[in-house]
C-alpha cells in the first residue's frame, strides 16, 4: 500500500564493517536499494524511520518515497533486514524500487472476527492454521490486512484462502483450498455427543422390550 512517507537517504560509497561502525555512530545503517531495471545502490537510512514502517499495520508491504540524496527520488519497500541477534537493533536493510504500474507478489494477514457457532453451540474448538496468504495486485491495491466474519462456522466447516474477499487487481497465488480456520471437535464435545446418543438409545429400549412382552401375552391368549 502506497504510503505519503518519505525516508532520507545518504550515498554510501564506502563499504565493510568499519564503514558500518561509523554509520552505527551517527545513528544510521547500511542499506542497498535496487530494481525497477536500475543498478543498485549503497546507501545509508536512520533505522528508527524503517522500525516505524515494519511495525505500522500495512508492514513490509508498505510503499513510501525514498529519497536519496542528489541521486533519485523513487517509491520503494522493505524485502529484507537483519537485526542484531543479542540487542534487537537493525543491522542493515534491502530496498527495492516499486513500478507502479506493474504488478506485485505479496503476503497478506488474514484475520477473523466474531464467535463461530460450533463453538458457541456446539462446543468445538476454533483454531487458526494460516494468518496469510500470497496474492499479485498493483502496488497500490495492496490491501493490509484481509478481514473475514467466522461467526457462521459449525464443528467440520472451515475458511479457506478461496472464499477471501478480492477486490480490483487482486488475484490469489495461494491454493483456493489453502485452510485459513477451522472449528473442530473436542473430547469433551465427542463425550456428550456420545452420551447424547446412549441416553437416546436407553429411553428406546423399554418401549420396544414393553411391545415385545405385549406381543408375547396376545400369542398366550390366541392358544388357550
Amino acid at each position: 500500500m502506497k504510503k505519503d512517507i518519505t525516508i532520507a537517504a545518504e550515498p554510501r560509497p564506502a563499504r565493510g564493517k568499519n564503514e558500518a561502525r561509523r554509520l552505527r555512530a551517527r545513528m544510521r545503517i547500511p542499506a542497498v536499494v535496487y530494481g525497477a531495471g536500475k543498478e543498485s545502490v549503497a546507501i545509508s537510512v536512520n533505522p528508527k524511520e524503517i522500525e516505524k514502517i515494519l511495525r505500522s499495520s500495512s508492514g513490509v508491504n508498505t510503499i513510501f518515497n525514498l529519497d536519496i540524496q542528489g541521486v533519485e527520488t523513487t517509491p520503494a519497500m522493505v524485502v529484507d533486514w537483519q537485526h542484531d541477534p543479542v540487542k534487537s537493533n537493525l543491522l542493515h536493510i534491502d530496498l527495492k524500487r516499486i513500478d507502479l504500474t506493474k504488478r506485485l507478489q505479496v503476503k497478506v494477514p488474514v484475520h477473523t472476527t466474531g464467535d463461530p457457532r460450533g463453538v458457541k453451540e456446539q462446543g468445538g474448538l476454533y483454531e487458526v492454521v494460516s494468518r496469510e496468504v500470497e496474492i499479485e495486485c498493483l502496488p497500490d491495491e495492496i490491501p493490509e490486512h484481509f478481514s473475514v466474519d467466522v461467526s457462521g462456522l459449525r464443528i467440520g466447516q472451515s475458511l479457506r484462502a478461496g472464499e477471501l474477499p478480492l477486490t480490483g487487481s487482486m488475484k490469489l497465488l495461494s491454493p483456493p483450498d489453502l485452510v485459513i480456520s477451522h472449528v473442530v471437535t473436542t473430547r469433551g464435545a465427542e463425550e456428550a455427543a456420545a452420551e447424547a446418543a446412549a441416553g437416546e438409545a436407553a429411553a428406546a429400549e423399554p418401549e420396544v422390550v414393553k411391545k415385545g412382552k405385549k406381543e408375547e401375552e396376545e400369542s398366550g391368549e390366541k392358544k388357550k
